[in-house]
């Protein structure tokens, strides 16, 4: 059970807390209050286009997970109310989870599931069209050394994942990933393949700032909170929309990641430790509660 407390602990900490993968071992490899920063960083190129990338596909049961949009959608909301523009990207597994919550005319791209040159091409075009000042991965699959994409196991999602990784070249870019096969996990490699239960084969794409966290929605949470302390204002969605939101997405079929059935959970937390983290980091963010 996760602990239910305000401390001093930073944003980075406290996405941290109860990991079970072992991601933490990354911590003493990435600089401190990365959240912080991001947002910071984000404020200060703003107000403009983001590109938002997520969706994790899983090949057992063929559909995508439920972590990563929930956070690419906190944070999309977030940047919109602060004034930018949020362009979400996905590829067809993920393209009907992300449109079955915009109805407010928000733009989703679909990138096609296609080889490299037409990839890299499609890629420099809608950097070209929507002139981003930021491109931020939640839960993305990242390409290996060896131009696959793989899921924890080192099952080849290679046929199943758009090449999103040619988005993060040219801008001001983010990675927020719990395995180390996402998207940003490049920028600590080597580092992860001496990792005890981290993949051999980690994704080797880099972005500017690198968010770690025991699930990658509480890393959208993370930048989120940061963005709420810095503008004073609750960014975060409140606990009972972000239930309802995940319970969507399972009942639409994506699945846990840990169990991978579909369920209305992420990465084996229930939605009540779900709330409890974004509780505590709304604390921190702001010092209140929401439900």
């Amino acid at each position: 059970m996760i602990a239910n407390r305000t401390d001093d602990r930073t944003f980075d900490e406290l996405i941290l807390v109860d990991d079970r993968r072992g991601i933490s071992a990354l911590q003493p490899h990435v600089p401190p209050d990365c959240c912080e920063r991001a947002a910071r960083r984000l404020l200060d190129r703003g107000p403009g286009t983001v590109l938002v990338v997520t969706g994790f596909y899983e090949i057992q049961p063929g559909v995508i997970e439920t972590d990563g949009p929930p956070g690419a959608l906190a944070i999309g909301r977030a940047l919109t109310s602060l004034g930018f523009e949020t362009t979400y990207v996905t590829d067809r597994y993920g393209l009907p989870f992300i449109e079955a919550e915009l109805t407010d005319g928000t733009a989703v791209v679909d990138f096609p599931i296609v080889g490299p040159d037409e990839s890299k091409a499609f890629a420099r075009e809608l950097l070209a069209e929507t002139k981003p000042v930021a491109v931020i991965a939640v839960e993305r699959c990242g390409v290996t050394a060896d131009a696959r994409y793989l899921n924890m196991s080192g099952r080849d999602l290679t046929p199943y994942t758009a090449r999103t990784d040619y988005l993060f070249e040219g801008t001001f870019t983010i990675g927020i990933g719990d395995g180390g096969n996402e998207i940003g996990m490049g920028c600590v490699a080597d580092v992860i393949r001496d990792t005890p239960r981290l993949p051999d084969e980690p994704a080797i794409t880099t972005t500017d700032e690198l968010i770690i966290c025991s699930v990658s929605n509480w890393g959208g949470y993370g930048i989120v909170a940061a963005l709420s302390r810095l503008n004073g204002r609750d960014l975060l969605p409140s606990d009972e929309d972000e239930s309802a939101l995940i319970s969507r997405m399972a009942e639409n079929g994506a699945v846990d990641g840990h169990y991978l059935v579909p369920m209305a959970a992420v990465d084996g937390f229930t939605l009540k430790e779900n709330a409890q983290v974004l509780g505590t980091l709304r604390r921190a963010g702001t010092g209140g509660d929401r439900t």
